[in-house]
Parts: C-alpha cells; structure tokens; sequence
C-alpha cells in the first residue's frame, strides 16, 4: 500500500535544510519509525559525501531520505546496506534514462560521464547493534542547466527533455528500497552483489586515480564484498572509501 503524503511514514516537506538532518532529529526525539521516508521540495544544505553540499534548487530535484533499522546486518556489513541501495536507485533511473546508467564507486550515480545524482548513508550504532540507517538520496529532476563551477552534472530532464515529478519518483524510489531490503534480509547479499559489480563505472577500463598523492592509472576489476575498489594484476590493488579520488 503507498504511504501517503504528511502521515507518520511518510513526511513532505517545501523547504528544510537536510532530509538526512532531519531525519536524524527523528531519531534523537525519540519519534523515528522503521520505513519514514522525508521528501523535500527543496533543500537548502544537503550533505554530500566528504562535507560537500548538494545543490538543489526548489522544485528541480529530489532531495529524499529513508529511515532504515537494519539489525540482521553486523556493523561490519555496512556495504551491503550501501550496495542494496545504490543497485534499487540504480533501477529507478534506469527505468527513466535508459542502461547507460552507472554506479560510480562508492555511491554516485552517473549517466555516462555525468553524475546524476548521489547517495550518502549516515548510521547510528551503539553497543555493537546497528539501531537506524539515514538512507540519503539526491536526484537531479528538473535542471534545465547548472553553474559552470559543477564539473559533470546531468539532470533527468536534460537527458529526456521531459519534466518527472519529485513525489512520484520519491513514491517509486521508496517501494524498490523497501523490495531491496526485504531481499537483503532474507536472501542475503550474493545477487545484490553481483549487480552492483555489473553496473559499475568503468569496470574493466583504465582510469585515473589519486592515491596518497600520486596519479595512478590502473584497470578498474571491480569491488570486494568488504567494498573496496579492486584494481590491478590479480586484484593487487585494494583502495578503501575515502583512500582515493577519480580523476575524470
């Protein structure tokens, strides 16, 4: 059954600063539930990962969050969670841009060369349980352009010259994850896995990276169920989240 506008799962907002933010006062109030999803309409500081902002402006993207209590996963599995979620979104923009979608390591999603929009997962763990995910999506819908300060945006209305709504994508981007984490939990990680390793940027190409301050070009292989990126002769090479940067 779809959630509906402005109940206890489902929260519609015109303006907040972060969905993620937002979300986690949820959390600390005491009022959080497994499955709230937060939309908003614009949002005036999203996070991105690493400290950067998303830009977002009003009406022209989607700025969504999903409250998420894993516990059948181990805080060491966080990549799972992470995967789950980029393949379902992954999904989502396929079924509106085509196969040329892609999942760029760790959590970008790109269109081509051009990211389309970005995921960002904060959790809360205490005493070794993992007690809630802040499941971060941003999508660009509507942009008819962007600053040219941005390096490769794309928005799905430059792609398709259509305009998509932000409350039917949030509706459907809302019912993959819920199928995604019901097949997290009770069929495991392997299919997830593989598929996200099928759609990854560049896999089986050369591309450059930065890497404790040198360029370095290597063959992309593929990511590890721990979720390191994997490149090189016999996967010689393993580079943790945060340990690198693309050069495109």
């Amino acid at each position: 059954m779809p959630i509906k506008k402005n109940t206890p799962l489902r929260i519609e907002l015109e303006t907040t600063d972060s969905t993620n933010n937002y979300a986690m006062q949820l959390i600390h109030e005491g009022v959080a539930q497994h499955g709230t999803v937060i939309v908003a309409h614009h949002q005036q500081s999203g996070k991105g990962q690493r400290g950067k902002n998303w830009e977002s402006p009003p009406g022209e993207s989607l700025s969504y969050s999903l409250l998420l209590q894993p516990h059948f996963l181990k805080p060491g599995q966080g990549f799972q969670l992470q995967a789950m979620v980029a393949v379902m979104t992954h999904s989502v923009l396929t079924n509106h841009i085509g196969e040329e979608c892609t999942i760029k390591w760790p959590n970008d999603l790109y269109w081509r060369d051009r990211k389309a929009g970005g995921i960002l997962i904060e959790n809360i763990l205490q005493g070794g349980v993992w007690n809630w995910s802040v499941i971060g999506i941003g999508i660009n819908l509507n942009q008819p352009a962007f600053p040219a300060f941005l390096p490769n945006p794309v928005s799905l209305r430059q792609i398709t010259g259509k305009r998509f709504s932000v409350t039917d994508l949030a509706d459907e981007l809302t019912q993959y994850l819920e199928n995604g984490f019901r097949q997290l939990q009770e069929n495991g990680f392997h299919e997830l896995f593989n598929r996200y390793n099928e759609i990854l940027y560049k896999k089986n190409e050369a591309v450059t990276l930065l890497y404790e301050q040198r360029r370095m070009q290597v063959v992309l292989n593929g990511v590890n169920e721990q979720g390191q990126l994997l490149a090189g002769e016999n996967d010689l090479m393993q580079f943790d989240f945060g340990t690198v940067t693309w050069l495109l």
